[in-house]
């Protein structure tokens, strides 16, 4: 089980993942390996010239410890680009940093006011983009920078903003008619059928429909 997947609390399940853009990370692959090819070419002129003669094969040995630091820079970048990541879920939005020191942020989808998305023609092209959450925590706003894929990240975060909505309105009418002394008949029929909706939309686990909808009998 990921680190992610740890976080989920009871009935919350993952609905969409992404990472930074792949741009974010090809700059970093691009100059160090251009890097760790020019010290290779200085490390094998000076060894074929044999410019330190008697020490001929000291050229070679200090290129390969400085390519192994460039490379070891280049694994590291790669393993932070890696393991950020941004999740949302049927409950919030998640955002982890770090490699073995984890930092998280959780936007909770309820406290979310706005979303702005801005993409530059690139980005467009790319499918990358800056993502900007306006919450009422104390967060305030939440800026995503160059996130893979935003425009699915943001109709996933609006849809299970809505589904929360239908969630919470058949919660108030089902503890309405359990409380009832006497619901009316068709009452609970119509609520079942209701429930049945949400577990077809994935929004309640077939486990949560089973205990709902006993509750629900148990009062006819």
């Amino acid at each position: 089980m990921g680190y992610l997947e740890r976080l989920m609390g009871k009935n919350e399940k993952i609905v969409f993942t992404t990472r930074q853009h792949w741009i974010m990370i090809i700059g970093t692959f691009l100059v160090n390996g251009f890097i760790i090819l020019v010290l290779w070419g200085i490390g094998g002129v000076l060894w074929w010239l044999g410019v330190l003669k008697a020490l001929s094969w000291l050229p070679l040995a200090v290129t390969g410890l400085v390519s192994l630091f460039f490379l070891w820079r280049l694994i590291l970048d790669w393993l932070h680009w890696y393991n950020d990541m941004y999740a949302v879920t049927n409950r919030r939005i998640i955002q982890i940093a770090g490699v073995i020191n984890k930092h998280t942020i959780d936007s909770s989808l309820e406290k979310i006011n706005d979303l702005v998305l801005n993409q530059s023609a690139l980005g467009r092209m790319l499918g990358y983009g800056d993502l900007e959450i306006l919450t009422g925590s104390e967060i305030g706003v939440n800026l995503l920078r160059r996130i893979a894929d935003p425009v699915h990240f943001k109709t996933e975060m609006l849809n299970q903003k809505e589904a929360m909505g239908e969630t919470d309105a058949f919660e108030s009418k089902a503890k309405r008619t359990l409380s009832a002394e006497a619901p009316a008949m068709g009452d609970v029929p119509e609520l079942i059928a209701e429930l049945d909706e949400l577990r077809k939309k994935g929004l309640i686990t077939d486990a949560e429909f089973q205990e709902k909808k006993s509750k629900l009998l148990s009062q006819i």
